[in-house]
Formats: C-alpha cells, structure tokens, sequence
C-alpha cells in the first residue's frame, strides 16, 4: 500500500448518496434559455448542486474527521528523520497530518505529536524533487501554443523514465461497474501490480462495492494503488465547448473539488498521493496555479489509448476502468498481447 493510512483512529463507516444535478438535467433545461444567460444559467445550476452536496449531505466523512485544510511544513522526528506536510486534520480528536517524502512522494497519515513542525514555502524547498515535480507539472512548455481562451490541453506530466510504462485508470462519475476482470488480468501479468487510480468522489460515493473490492485486493497485495485527485464532482456537459466545460465552468470551486476529494478519502481508510489529474485533462493557467498551490502534481497522459492507440516505453497510460471506454481496455488488451506495452509496470511515484 502506497501510503498506509492510519486506520486505527478512523471509524470506517458506509458512504451515502450526494446530492448533484447531473448533466443529462442540464442540457435539457438549457434549451429553454437564451444563448447569453446560458454559461450563468449553467453555473447557478451546478452552485445550487454543489451547495446541497455539501449542505445537505455533505461529502461522507469519519465521524471525527474536522479541521482539514492545507498546510506548508517542513517537519523532523526524534530520529530525524524529515518530511513535508501538506495537509492537517483532526482525526478522532487526534491532531494529524498528511506527509509527504520530498525524496520518493510516498504519503503517509501522521500523528502530528510525533513530529516537530514549522512553516516553510516553496522557495526553501524547490531543490526537492517534489517541488520540482509540482513546479514542472503547472507549468506550460514555451512551444506548447496555447489559444486565447487559455484552454490548456493534455497537460501536466506525461512520461516518466523510459524504462516501463505507468498505468493510470481513471474512476470518473459513473453507473456502471468497475472492471474488475481488465485489472485481474493485469495482476497475472505482474503482481503487485502497481497502478494509479484517478478516483472522483461521485464515484467513490456510488460505488462502496467496487472500492471496498480495490482495498481488499491491495491488502491481499495484489494491487499497489496509488489514489490520484480526480476532482469530487467532475462535471462535464456533452458538447460544451472544452474551455467552458469540465472544471473550467463558471462558478466551479476548484479548491472544494480538490479537498473534497482527499476527505473522502481519508474518511474511508485511504490515503491521497500528491497527485491530481484534471477531469478531461483539461485545465488553465488558474486552475493549475490552485494545484500548484495545493502542492499537487498534475498528472497528464502520454498515451489515452482510446485516443492514441498507441504507447511508447515511458508512458504515463490512460485507461477508464469504470465502464465508461471500453474501447481502451481492448486496445490495451491488443497491445499487451503483442508486446508492445513496455514492462515492467511502475508506480506513477517513480515518473517525476
């Protein structure tokens, strides 16, 4: 397990339904407003949506978990040894923190009695390879033209080492069932196998039996998930202009979509990497800034199979093994069979 939660002062307990406007109300209603009040109309829409998620049945949480909130520091044991933490909670009644390995970007929940702590910034830590990973992840290549909606498309980090390959599958809102058969079949080609799951919290909350399977088959350690940020929402309109859709909609609190996310998480046992991977892959110049500020590294794809049916060693791979694209999955499969997916498999946290 990439991360081992500290399960012992986490109450376990079953996720229940959030309340959201899902998109198949939306288009509908849209027909009957004029063209300029649309984007407004939209956004009201999923502002009212979001408020009954977190009003009325907030974002399932640890019956002790309160007082999550980004954080920046630099942190040392009575051993010395050294970490970063970025986020602190109480858990249980229990001060707590979210660390981070600035070497290997291995995250752990901490006790925070047990680790002496002070504020530090980007600056003082931008010789480490996270920061540096966060840094590189945010920031747009100079030949990379980028139009004037400021849509900025497929970014963030897309290969690692040439060396492997690194899965990816992304569990984006869904109501269909997890692929457990696709992930099975991997096991049998390496085991544990590593791989990266994007996780939204409309999925997690709508599928307690698909993810209580992921954690069951990661302690049998047949799996090494590392829990990718896959924003909480996820919204997306169907034939929306890209740089108006996604996370990019007007009114969206990309920060809520981010901490959201990691709660949920950590409500129910698990624990969140120092990944986050936009929904569509597509982002901004102030959507990537919020990431980079959440000291997360944005994670692209060098090969969407169902989009580019093809990988080179290196390459961050997507798949959805949510049921939604099937047609990267078999894709996959052929490439598997054919040698032509680079091995071994690699954690993402070996990419950066």
């Amino acid at each position: 397990m990439r991360g081992a939660a500290i399960s012992h002062i986490i109450e376990k307990r079953d996720t229940q339904p959030v309340v959201t406007l899902p998109p198949v109300m939306v288009v509908p209603i849209l027909r009957f407003v004029p063209k300029w009040l649309r984007p407004w109309v939209t956004a009201a829409m999923f502002t009212i949506a979001a408020y009954a998620a977190h009003a009325g049945r907030a974002p399932p949480q640890s019956r002790g978990l309160r007082a999550y909130q980004p954080v920046f520091q630099a942190c040392r044991d009575a051993a010395g040894v050294k970490m970063l933490a970025i986020r602190r909670m109480e858990i249980d009644g229990t001060a707590t923190l979210l660390s981070v390995d600035p070497a290997t970007l291995a995250t752990r929940l901490v006790h925070t009695q047990d680790w002496s702590c002070t504020d530090t910034n980007d600056d003082q830590q931008k010789e480490t390879r996270y920061l540096k990973a966060v840094r590189a992840s945010i920031i747009t290549p100079a030949k990379t033209p980028v139009p004037a909606s400021g849509l900025i498309a497929y970014g963030g980090l897309l290969r690692g080492s040439p060396v492997g390959s690194f899965i990816t599958g992304d569990l984006c809102p869904s109501r269909k069932a997890l692929d457990r058969a696709f992930l099975e079949k991997l096991q049998s080609v390496q085991s544990p196998l590593p791989v990266a799951l994007g996780i939204s919290g409309l999925w997690l909350t709508a599928h307690r039996a698909d993810f209580a399977w992921l954690r069951a088959q990661e302690r049998a350690g047949l799996l090494q998930i590392t829990w990718v940020d896959h924003s909480y929402h996820h919204p997306y309109i169907a034939g929306r202009a890209l740089a108006d859709n996604f996370l990019l909609m007007p009114g969206i609190d990309i920060r809520a979509e981010i901490l959201n996310t990691e709660k949920l998480l950590v409500a129910n046992g698990e624990t969140p990497s120092v990944f986050f991977r936009f929904p569509g892959l597509m982002s901004n110049a102030s959507l990537n800034q919020v990431a980079g500020e959440d000291h997360l590294i944005v994670l692209g794809a060098g090969a969407w199979l169902a989009r580019t049916p093809r990988a080179r060693p290196g390459d961050i791979i997507l798949i959805h093994a949510n049921g939604n694209e099937p047609v990267g999955l078999k894709i996959f499969a052929a490439l598997l069979e054919s040698g032509k997916i680079a091995k071994p498999f690699r954690p993402i946290e070996d990419a950066p």
